[in-house]
């Protein structure tokens, strides 16, 4: 069964006011309506207008349709969540537009389909119809944090445009500031859990969770790796004397400057390694992630006479080297296969 988009075929927004959405029928319903239309499939496009009209000028059926069609397009295969075909219609069995108009399977599994048991009376005074009460849906949202927030945790506010119920029932979309604690040692790949948060409940249903999905923003000195994702980095650039003398040089990390020692004939690409200095670990966790100086050769620029002739004494000295043997290595092997 295919999932009808009555918003697209009212050519309205999912935040359209129930005038908007009676100006746009009467404007439809003027142009398909078969008597006078001469548009293709006059008829089937006046039906379907007529159907999603019903829905969407309805409050109840309205927040209905809208907490089960938040996260499906027009089309696509759609069958309701079995809680749905458990609970008592709160729409009874009339279609409401007094013309007993035929409607399509999708709305007859929505509003027609649910069985006479599993409803429960609604506590509310005055109410005719029964209550249906469902969870809200669970919502997400991507977030990207600072590293140093995954090293010491962090409260932070976020700003997100998300459904809610109105007080006639209707969702709505709605700006809403939401503040949440990113707990020490959070990994990028998990989420946030903000319980009631989500999607609002339908009748007495409780709404459904938020969850913060994380990714850690660029950083321009540390980087997160390592095969848990608890691994940091970064790049340590050292002199050529450095490297091949040896020296101790003070770096920053995100807990703090430290006193690193360059070994003497270290390469570009070497790793030192600070055990457990890491992302933290979790409440309940793993150990931490370890930190990883990566050495990269920083040259001077010649700029100088000076600076020339002691580059030309260096050229003398290691005329033998050979800084491109590796490639040259690998040219020739790949020359070797067929």
């Amino acid at each position: 069964m295919e999932f009808k988009d009555y918003y697209q075929i009212m050519g309205v927004t999912r935040d359209a006011a129930p005038e908007d959405i009676k100006r746009a029928h009467r404007k439809l319903a003027r142009k398909y309506h078969p008597d006078v239309s001469k548009e293709k499939n006059a008829e089937a496009r006046f039906k379907e207008l007529a159907e999603a009209y019903e829905v969407l000028r309805d409050p109840e059926k309205r927040a209905a349709y809208d907490r089960l069609g938040a996260n499906w397009q027009a089309g696509q295969d759609f069958r309701p969540p079995p809680e749905w075909q458990d609970r008592q219609s709160p729409f009874g069995a009339g279609s409401g537009d007094g013309q007993g108009s035929e409607h399509s399977d999708f709305f007859e599994s929505l509003f027609r389909g649910m069985g006479a048991g599993g409803g429960r009376a609604s506590p509310g005074a005055g109410r005719s119809r029964e209550s249906f009460d469902m969870h809200g849906q669970d919502q997400h949202a991507k977030i990207q944090i600072n590293i140093e927030d995954a090293y010491s945790g962090a409260t932070r506010t976020l700003q997100l445009r998300m459904p809610a119920a109105d007080s006639e029932g209707r969702v709505r979309m709605q700006e809403r500031s939401i503040a949440f604690v990113i707990p020490k040692g959070i990994r990028e790949g998990q989420h946030i859990r903000l319980a009631g948060q989500g999607g609002p409940g339908l009748g007495q249903g409780s709404p459904g969770d938020l969850y913060l999905d994380v990714a850690f923003l660029p950083h321009p000195l540390y980087r997160v790796g390592g095969s848990d994702g608890k691994d940091v980095f970064m790049d340590l650039p050292v002199s050529p004397w450095e490297m091949a003398l040896g020296a101790e040089v003070e770096v920053p990390t995100p807990t703090g400057r430290v006193e690193v020692k360059i070994p003497a004939g270290s390469g570009a690409g070497r790793k030192l390694r600070l055990k457990g200095r890491g992302l933290p670990s979790t409440a309940g966790g793993k150990a931490p992630g370890d930190f990883f100086f990566v050495l990269q050769i920083a040259a001077p620029l010649a700029d100088t006479e000076a600076a020339k002739q002691a580059y030309a004494n260096m050229g003398a000295a290691f005329k033998a080297f050979n800084p491109r043997a590796t490639v040259e290595a690998v040219e020739k092997t790949l020359e070797g296969q067929p």
